[in-house]
Parts: C-alpha cells; sequence; structure tokens
C-alpha cells in the first residue's frame, strides 16, 4: 500500500512539474495517444518535443518508475529485450518500435528526454495507450449451418475497415471487408481468418483425439480400467461420448471425458469407440484394450486332455473290435481248411490243443509222393496211406 502511494504521489508530482515546465518552453506531443494493433504485428510510437534552451544528451521510452528519476528504459527491460528500437528524427522527434507485440505489451508508453542544462529533464504525459488484441473467431451455429465471425477487442487504428481473409484447411476460401464466413454441416475441416498477414488461432472440430488406458499394459480379466478421451479442438470438445459394439449394433455406453470399466472380460478387447464433438464437427476413434487371461495356459491344456481322452478312448474301441472279429475269422478259417482240397496240409494257427482230436479227410492223390504234413507226428499215428488201384 506505501508503494502504490508513494508511485501516486510521484505521478502527481511529476505531473505537477510538466506543467510548469511546459509553461516556459518544455512539451512532447505524441501523434496517436491511443493504438489498437494485433498481436505479433509491429507498432510504431512516435512524438515531437520541444526545450527552450542546450543540448539533448538523453532519450528514452519508459512504462515502469521505479523511484524518483530512477525510469527505466524499455531498451534495458528484460520483458522488451530485442524487441523494442529507437529513432530519432533531425527536428526533435523519436521513434519507439515495437515487434513481435504480445498482449502483455498493452501499457501507457511516456517519451522522456534529458538535457545539459540544469533541470533539463523532461517526460511528456500522459503518454500513448497501447492495446494489443488477438484475432478471436466467434462461433454461431442453426441446425443446418455454422456462421465464424472475425473479431478483435478493439478497433485496429492504423485499419479499422480491414479486410479479412478467411482459410478453410490453409486454403483460401474467401476474402471480403465482411468478417463473417458461412459453411453449412458439421464437419472436421479446420478454419482460421487472417487480417494483415496475422491468422487467428485455428478452429481445428476435434482431431488427434486420443485415449489412454490405465493401467497401461496387459490387463487381467476381471480388474478394472479406467479410459480417458482428449482431443485438441477450437472451440475445445463439448461432449465425449462412449459407445460399444455388440452384435454389429453401436450403443452408447456412457458421457464423459473418462470411462471406468469393472470386471473387464476378454470380450472388451476391442469394440469400444470415443467420439470426441464440438460446435464445429466431431470425430470418433476405436479403442484397444490388452485384456489378458486369468491363466492363459488353462485354455490349451483343456484341447491336449480332450484329445488325449478321444484317442485313449479310440484305441480301447479299436482292441475291442479287432477281439470280436479276430475270433468269427479264426473259426471261419477253420472251416475253410475243412473244406479245401488242398493237396497239403492247413496252416493251422491256433494252439494244438484246439485240434486235438482233428483228422485229415481222405484225399484221392494222383501223386505218388506222400503228402506234406505240417502237424507233429504224434497227431497222425494211425494213419495209413489209401490203396491205390493199378491197372
Amino acid at each position: 500500500m506505501a508503494l502504490r502511494t508513494a508511485g501516486s504521489v510521484l505521478v502527481v508530482f511529476l505531473w505537477s512539474v510538466t506543467v510548469v515546465l511546459s509553461q516556459k518552453g518544455w512539451s512532447v506531443t505524441y501523434t496517436n495517444q491511443s493504438i489498437c494493433t494485433l498481436k505479433g504485428s509491429t507498432v510504431d510510437l512516435t512524438c515531437s518535443y520541444t526545450y527552450p534552451s542546450g543540448k539533448v544528451t538523453t532519450t528514452l521510452w519508459f512504462t515502469k518508475v521505479y523511484d524518483v528519476e530512477n525510469y527505466v528504459s524499455l531498451l534495458d527491460d528484460p520483458d522488451y529485450k530485442g524487441r523494442v528500437m529507437y529513432r530519432e528524427d533531425e527536428e526533435n522527434g523519436h521513434t519507439l518500435t515495437i515487434t513481435d507485440l504480445r498482449e502483455s505489451d498493452s501499457a501507457t508508453y511516456m517519451f522522456r528526454f534529458i538535457t545539459d542544462q540544469t533541470r533539463g529533464k523532461y517526460f511528456g504525459s500522459p503518454g500513448v495507450t497501447l492495446s494489443v488484441t488477438d484475432l478471436q473467431v466467434k462461433v454461431t451455429t442453426t441446425w443446418w449451418s455454422t456462421t465464424l465471425t472475425c473479431s478483435t477487442t478493439c478497433t485496429l487504428t492504423d485499419n479499422p475497415n480491414p479486410t479479412y481473409i478467411w482459410y478453410r484447411n490453409s486454403k483460401i476460401v474467401q476474402e471480403d471487408s465482411s468478417p463473417s464466413y458461412t459453411f453449412y454441416f458439421k464437419t472436421e475441416d479446420s478454419f482460421y481468418c487472417a487480417v494483415k498477414g496475422i491468422k487467428s488461432p485455428a478452429v481445428y472440430g476435434p482431431k488427434n483425439t486420443s485415449v489412454s488406458v490405465s493401467p497401461s499394459g496387459e490387463i487381467v480379466e476381471g480388474s478394472s480400467v479406467n479410459l480417458t478421451c482428449s482431443s485438441d479442438a477450437n472451440p475445445p470438445v463439448d461432449k465425449y461420448t462412449w459407445y460399444k459394439i455388440t452384435y454389429k449394433k453401436m450403443s452408447m455406453r456412457h458421457s464423459g471425458q473418462s470411462y471406468s470399466i469393472t470386471n473387464i472380460s476378454s470380450e472388451d478387447r476391442e469394440g469400444y469407440y470415443c467420439e470426441a464433438l464440438n460446435i464445429i464437427g466431431r470425430e470418433t476413434i476405436p479403442v484397444h484394450i490388452n485384456v489378458i487371461s486369468v491363466f492363459p495356459w488353462v485354455p490349451v491344456m483343456g484341447v491336449g486332455a480332450v484329445l488325449t481322452a478321444g484317442a485313449l478312448l479310440l484305441t480301447i474301441y479299436c482292441t475291442l473290435k479287432r477281439r470280436s472279429t479276430g475270433g468269427s475269422d479264426t473259426t471261419a478259417d477253420t472251416q475253410n481248411v475243412r473244406d479245401s482240397p488242398s493237396d497239403t496240409a492247413p496252416q493251422i494257427d491256433a494252439e494244438p490243443s484246439v485240434y486235438e482230436n482233428w483228422s485229415e479227410p481222405p484225399q484221392n492223390l494222383d501223386s505218388d509222393t506222400d503228402p506234406q504234413i505240417d502237424a507233429e507226428p504224434s497227431d497222425y499215428e494211425n494213419w495209413r496211406e489209401p490203396q491205390n488201384n493199378l491197372d
């Protein structure tokens, strides 16, 4: 409070000195006492000054006074470093140039000069009020159209009736004295206006929409997960909506920037979507969640067990079937041996005990040789060669 009071007293004192000195031939006259210009542009503040006698030794522009006789020249102010330049004219004129204007440069600027005479110091009040404005785009919508209006917070001093250039995705779509541009239907295109080469922030519908998943990485079935959707948009996103596709139908699940899923399952890996919407347009992106089973080896073991059991059952069945059909074949083969008119003794695979009482039927042999018998001699002890009728 004391500092503010001292500052106020200082200003009043300086103003009083100014009034007194101006009556004796001291004066500063500013070309414009109020200037409105665009952020990012360059501005010139000019003035002319008079003094009764002597020679000017120091000139400066300032916005800050720290103490009596402690005026901070803009050349020494870190807020303006590299952005200001002084230029003196031949007949007591002076120009301050500020480049790359910022909104924080909005202030009142005063010129001060010092001569080689006693008490030969003077600054001009009230100075120049500088307003730095940014181009803004206002959006007005109806159910079928959107109107964009390029605006500033003050009337541009050097160009009160500027030409407005409208860009759509960096291509000029309108160049007119009217600050408004209208288009139909929602779109993901970006728009911005420009005046004297200075561009407004773009209005880019939602773009670069992304979803963050927490926790990140693999998520075990049955746990919970939080999804957060974000997007670049100007104006900002009005609404985030979450959708889930089930059986080829998209249904809304949640409205809000974040969405929590409890007891998550493998079916939740795919099918979720986030939609970002603002007054210009919308953007929808899919969401992938890395869900894993609690025991990922269980399905594999289950399939292996089924295959093993199936193979075992098939083996048992084939074994039983072979035994069943094997006995019938043996009986049939034995019967065929008995009925066969072969010259040789039958080949018997069964155990000898099965054929203990077997005897070969009589045969009519044209050969002079004895029959070849594979059986043991004990099985044919009473066998005799049949009588042959000889001519």
